[in-house]
């Protein structure tokens, strides 16, 4: 099950409500989601009992983002553990929601795992429930961690990149505190940036149609003070053209083994759009977000969306149900890609907690993936 609690008027103000927490009241445990799909309107927890009432918010966007979604699965089968559920099928149920997003099924498999072993040993339900939510919490503090080592790397490459600081960074989506355990990915670097004084301008894709970034970068953007411009998806070329981007970056949701790089879709014409002009094209993701099963970008799965987010103008949080206000004519088919792939010759650059990898190439993936094994 799963219940909204509308807390106060999103904008500036009192700090923004954690994106996702943990919390034990006297009915159970539970796990809290701020429901991205009523911003900027409003700030509004979704409580999530079960697994099924947390799946139906992934598949939603209730809750999203690479490292956020891993975050969530791994929450969701301490809560199937805790809570007596079915812990095997809750995991395939989670993994399964987004298929795109590597981080997913990755948080659910750090926790299943220590939900097996703690069972293997010959600990009872309440001790392997234990285990699992404790290994999400680990997961959400290394993810917290990793945030604020990205930012510091990034904010160092984008200095070697632009020397003389006033930077004018143009960004996709969303990729802060809303997509993660601390700041962010790709807006950490930017908001780092800003805070040293060296930010001149955020230029915020809307992305459509979802307008995650017209909604949500915006959103954080303003609640953090940062000069920042909103721009329909279809201008960046007029940017670009009049010399205004100095730099583009983004996150990623999957990446894979040869550096191809999943994001939300948009990301690669303006990764062709970059290269024309010259412009660095920098993607910042945790380790986590690297895939080496994925042997290149032809073989990451992308998913597809409900069409009606692209043939009516529908509020986020209805999207799935329809009902929103026509913009195309009834029967109308729509191609919705949720994510499109951008190849490494395009990359100028990956940030990962370990440092900032560049040029992009297989040899050099699989050299950070074994990094961040050992410091594990």
């Amino acid at each position: 099950m799963a219940d909204q609690y509308a807390r106060t008027p999103a904008g500036s103000g009192p700090p923004m409500l954690p994106s996702i927490r943990w919390d034990e009241p006297p009915e159970g445990p539970v796990l809290v989601l701020l429901d991205q799909t009523r911003l900027p309107a409003e700030e509004t927890e979704l409580v999530c009992t079960d697994v099924p009432a947390l799946v139906r918010a992934i598949r939603a966007l209730a809750v999203r983002g690479a490292p956020l979604l891993g975050i969530a699965g791994a929450y969701g089968v301490a809560l199937a553990a805790v809570r007596g559920f079915d812990v095997e099928d809750a995991a395939e149920r989670l993994a399964g929601a987004r298929p795109t997003a590597v981080n997913l099924g990755y948080g659910v498999r750090r926790a299943h795992d220590a939900y097996r072993t703690a069972v293997g040993k010959g600990a009872g339900p309440e001790q392997a429930g234990a285990a699992a939510l404790a290994e999400a919490r680990r997961l959400h503090r290394e993810d917290a961690e990793a945030s604020a080592q990205m930012a510091a790397f990034g904010l160092s490459l984008l200095d070697e990149l632009l020397p003389g600081g006033g930077h004018r960074i143009l960004t996709h989506c969303n990729t802060g505190a809303l997509v993660s355990g601390g700041e962010g990915t790709a807006f950490a670097v930017a908001l780092s940036a800003h805070r040293a004084g060296r930010l001149r301008r955020l230029w915020v894709d809307e992305t459509r149609p979802l307008l995650q970034g017209a909604r949500l970068t915006a959103y954080e953007a303003a609640r953090n003070g940062m000069a920042y411009t909103l721009l329909t998806d279809n201008a960046a070329g007029s940017l670009f053209a009049a010399g205004e981007v100095d730099a583009v970056l983004i996150g990623a949701d999957r990446i894979a083994a040869d550096g191809s790089v999943a994001n939300k879709v948009g990301s690669y014409p303006l990764a062709v759009l970059a290269g024309y002009h010259h412009v660095p094209f920098v993607v910042v993701a945790p380790t986590t977000t690297i895939d080496l099963d994925t042997p290149d970008g032809a073989s990451i799965e992308v998913e597809q969306r409900p069409g009606q987010e692209v043939t009516e103008l529908t509020p986020p949080r209805t999207a799935e149900a329809g009902g929103g206000m026509p913009v195309a004519p009834l029967g109308t088919q729509a191609f919705n890609p949720a994510f499109d792939v951008t190849p490494p010759e395009l990359v100028t650059a990956i940030v990962t907690e370990y440092g900032a990898l560049s040029p992009v190439t297989g040899d050099g993936i699989a050299e950070l993936c074994a990094r961040s094994r050992q410091a594990r």
